[in-house]
Parts: structure tokens; C-alpha cells; sequence
């Protein structure tokens, strides 16, 4: 098997289920020692050790908790490279959608949503660089942004907000971090099939497939496959860019009849 990560330690957050989970396992087949993180413990413990199973004992080790809790990611961070090295790799795919008008909009859900998305995105990256700084690694941290924060999408004008200060954010840490041997790049993608994706919608993958020049509607691995070219060594000078990974959608923005 083909290990380019072999040595490298990766946090994941937000990686008990769907696209962060695909990028684990993506990490781990490429020889990562990878720290996921949920919100669920369960989730996070079911997925790590799913992830473990015909791998090298622990090579994926749970962590629980909330993205949003600044203290709880700087100490974690901290364990993380006390007990693993590192990290090498930050991906920082925690996020939470919301569905809604801006005139009904209230500060609860608009501060929690911000809370997760940007406030958590940010000082997880922060940690993460502060530690690749301490260790003198030349780290790659990837955000998760999304084809929303590039192409208006109705009821998700508040997530599309947030993924939107992603891409921003991608931009501004590069420059900041850049010296320092640091890529930051987002990556941002379309309808993709997931657990949650697919409860909300049965025929999410057909309906958005066809809409999709590619044909056909993204899978965890796709992302996945971004997320990974992105952490190697192949990206070196990639820095500041968002990848959208979309089959095309926001070439025309057509949506699902009924939507």
C-alpha cells in the first residue's frame, strides 16, 4: 500500500460520520495516525474504532467534544501532539447547517451556527499552527468551506455566510502562516451523499446528480480525495485557495424541482 503519510499525525474534526469520516479513513489508507473528533462520543468512538478495524492498533483514536469550546480544542491539540507528535495535518471539517429565512432569523441560532463554523474553524487552526510552530513542522491545514459561500442557495444564506468567511479565512492565514512553512487551503463541496443528506432527503443522490455536469452526485471520497492531495507533499505550493469539488454544479446553480 502507497503510505505518503506515513509518519504524520492528522486532528480531524467533526469526523464521527460522513465527509469527515471518509476523510479519516483517506488520511489513515495513506498512513496517517489520525485524531477524530465529534461532538458524539459514541459516534466518535464507533467510528474510530470502525476505522481501526485490519489497521495497525490505534492508528485512529477518538476524541469527543464541541468544536465551539475554544479551551477544550487548544487543550486537546495539546494531548494530541503529546501523546502522537505533531499534528502534521489539521483538518477542520466541524460544521453545522442550518436551514432558514434572514427576516426570521434569531441570535440563538445564528450564534451557535457561527460558534461551530467559524469561531471553531478558526482556533482549531490556530492551535493546530501554534503546535506545527512549537515543532517546526511544516504543517497543512485544510478548512471545509462549501459551494454555498460561492453560489446563493435559498433557506442557506447563514451557512453559506459562514463557509464564505471560510474561503476568506483560507486566504488570510496563508499569508499569515506562509513563512512559517504552513499551507492553509479550503476545500468546498457540493450536494454530497451522506448519512445526514440522504435522512433529509431519500433521493438526495439521484436528484442532485442530475443537475450535476458530472453526472452524477459527490460521495465522502470525493472530498476525501481533496483533502488528502491537499495534506501531501504534491501541494507544497498551493496555499490561500479554496478547491470546490462539485461535478460542476455551481457552473449553473440549476436546483432539484421542488426545492
Amino acid at each position: 500500500m502507497n503510505t505518503p503519510l506515513a509518519g504524520h499525525v492528522a486532528f480531524v474534526s467533526g469526523a464521527g460520520t460522513g465527509i469527515g469520516y471518509a476523510v479519516c479513513r483517506s488520511l489513515a489508507d495513506a498512513g496517517a495516525l489520525v485524531a477524530l473528533n465529534d461532538i458524539d462520543p459514541d459516534a466518535a468512538r464507533d467510528a474510530a474504532a470502525r476505522l481501526n478495524e485490519g489497521r495497525v492498533a490505534d492508528a485512529v483514536r477518538a476524541y469527543p467534544g464541541d468544536i465551539a469550546d475554544v479551551e477544550w480544542v487548544r487543550a486537546t491539540i495539546d494531548e494530541v501532539g503529546a501523546r502522537l507528535g505533531g499534528p502534521h495535518i489539521c483538518v477542520a471539517n466541524a460544521g453545522i447547517t442550518r436551514f432558514g429565512s434572514f427576516l426570521d432569523d434569531e441570535p440563538t441560532g445564528f450564534d451557535r451556527l457561527m460558534a461551530v463554523n467559524l469561531r471553531g474553524t478558526y482556533f482549531t487552526a490556530q492551535a493546530a499552527a501554534r503546535a506545527m510552530i512549537a515543532q517546526k513542522i511544516a504543517g497543512r491545514i485544510i478548512l471545509m468551506a462549501s459551494v454555498t459561500g460561492i453560489r446563493v442557495v435559498g433557506g442557506l444564506g447563514t451557512y453559506g455566510i459562514s463557509k464564505a468567511g471560510i474561503m476568506a479565512m483560507a486566504r488570510a492565514l496563508a499569508v499569515e502562516l506562509g513563512p512559517r512553512g504552513i499551507t492553509v487551503n479550503a476545500v468546498a463541496p457540493g450536494a454530497t451523499v451522506t448519512e445526514r443528506t440522504l435522512s433529509e432527503t431519500p433521493h438526495y443522490e439521484r436528484d442532485w446528480g442530475a443537475l450535476m455536469p458530472a453526472g452524477r452526485a459527490n460521495q465522502g471520497s470525493d472530498i476525501a480525495a481533496a483533502v488528502r492531495f491537499l495534506a501531501s507533499p504534491e501541494a507544497a505550493q498551493i496555499t490561500g485557495q479554496t478547491l470546490v469539488v462539485d461535478g460542476g454544479w455551481s457552473l449553473s446553480g440549476r436546483m432539484p424541482e421542488g426545492y
